[in-house]
């Protein structure tokens, strides 16, 4: 018998679409950068894309929630606003640390992700939709 879904699964799939999100997020990033848009902007422009498809790709295939709440939204919305913040002040910071070389853009992109995607997993999957709480998700599924 599953349980609720299992972290182990959660977080595989949350992999899988924190991947996509950062094809989407990057592929931003790169193409705001190569038409000389600030980098602070483009990250900020690129990050909030990413974050847009997240929110829909987690609810649905992560923690099988299919219909969000006003509580939801909010919770998401709060979340990510902080881990924004997180997320552009770690690649601000890294880039002003780095070195200047060939990739310093990408490993400062990527720094700043890793951050970001740590404490999205455990609050998304303990606050936002409440997987195995009160009045959080229940759902079986079964794999």
């Amino acid at each position: 018998m599953a349980r609720n879904g299992g972290v182990t699964r959660q977080a595989v799939t949350f992999g899988l679409v924190g991947g996509c999100c950062m094809v989407i997020d990057y592929g931003v990033y790169s193409a705001l950068l190569a038409v000389d848009t600030p980098v602070h902007a483009a990250k900020a422009a690129s990050f909030a894309l990413g974050t847009t498809a997240a929110f829909f790709l987690n609810r649905r295939f992560t923690f099988g929630v299919p219909a969000a709440g006003a509580r939801q939204v909010a919770a998401f919305a709060l979340l990510y606003l902080t881990t924004f913040v997180a997320n552009v002040l770690v690649n601000a910071l890294a880039l002003h640390l780095l070195p200047p070389f060939r990739v310093e853009y990408a490993v400062a992109w990527l720094m700043a992700q890793g951050v970001a995607t740590a404490v999205n997993f455990a609050v998304l999957r303990g606050v936002v939709f409440r997987v195995g709480k009160p009045g959080g998700v229940d759902r079986r599924v079964v794999g």
